[in-house]
Order: C-alpha cells, then sequence, then structure tokens
C-alpha cells in the first residue's frame, strides 16, 4: 500500500508543479477562481497533513500569491511522503473538521482523500483554462505512467 501511495503522491506533485508553471504563465488571462480554487487545493492538503502530523494548519480559503506555491506545494509533498513512509497507514487518527466536528478515519482514507479532492479540483482549473482559449494539460494518470 505504501508504494501505491508514494507512487500516487508522486504523480500529484508531477502535474501540481506543471499546473503552477501553466497559472504563472497564463496569469493575465486565467478566469478569475483559478488563483483561490488552485490555493485552496494547497490548503487542504496541508491541513490533512497537519492533521496527521499533529502540526498547525492554515485557513482551508486563504489564497495565496502565484509566486510562493512551488514551495507549498513542495512543503505538501514532502509532508506527504513523510507520512507515508512513517505512518503505519492503516492507523485510525481523530481529528476536528473546519466546523469543529470530530471524526476518525485511517491515515489511507486520508490520503486518498487528498488525492481525490486535488484530481477534482485540477479538473475544474482544466476547463476554466479550456473555456479561456488556452491548451490544457493532459494531467490523466496514464499520462504520467507512460513516461
Amino acid at each position: 500500500m505504501k508504494a501505491f501511495f508514494q507512487n500516487i503522491y508522486g504523480y500529484q506533485h508531477h502535474f501540481n508543479h506543471q499546473l503552477i508553471e501553466q497559472l504563472v504563465l497564463h496569469h493575465q488571462v486565467l478566469p478569475e477562481r483559478c488563483i483561490p480554487l488552485f490555493s485552496h487545493v494547497l490548503n487542504a492538503q496541508k491541513i490533512w497533513n497537519a492533521r496527521i502530523l499533529g502540526l498547525p494548519s492554515s485557513g482551508v480559503f486563504d489564497v495565496h500569491p502565484i509566486e510562493t506555491m512551488q514551495a507549498l506545494a513542495l512543503l505538501n509533498h514532502q509532508h506527504s511522503l513523510e507520512i507515508i513512509e512513517g505512518f503505519d497507514l492503516s492507523q485510525s487518527i481523530t481529528y476536528r473538521n473546519t466546523l469543529g466536528e470530530e471524526y476518525s478515519n485511517t491515515i489511507q482514507d486520508l490520503l486518498f482523500h487528498v488525492i481525490n479532492h486535488t484530481t477534482h479540483h485540477r479538473g475544474q482549473i482544466i476547463s476554466d483554462f479550456r473555456q479561456a482559449g488556452i491548451e490544457p494539460l493532459k494531467t490523466d494518470y496514464v499520462f504520467y505512467v507512460r513516461k
């Protein structure tokens, strides 16, 4: 299971990096929601990592300058790998959501949630690119494993 998550987080980091490059390149013509939406993606991964690692986190809707996104994405990736390599992924953790409600889930379920959440919002951003006349990245998992 650890190898699966190392691979899928490698995929996520690879395409997050490429998407940030595209945000930088096309920031003048992007639909307004692209930067806040990708900031939300980065925040969500940071929040879930923090819940697992017991670290403080930021707000789920904080908006980040494009110039800081690569560094935040890299830090998120490093923390995710630390979790994957250092924790029993079948272990349950108890955490509070943004509304203060308490839940328990396995670490592997939370890690998969982050991947699914990122893929969903990355798809929204790619759709926005297309509507703005920007050739979108091909971010399907199969394109990553074909390299």
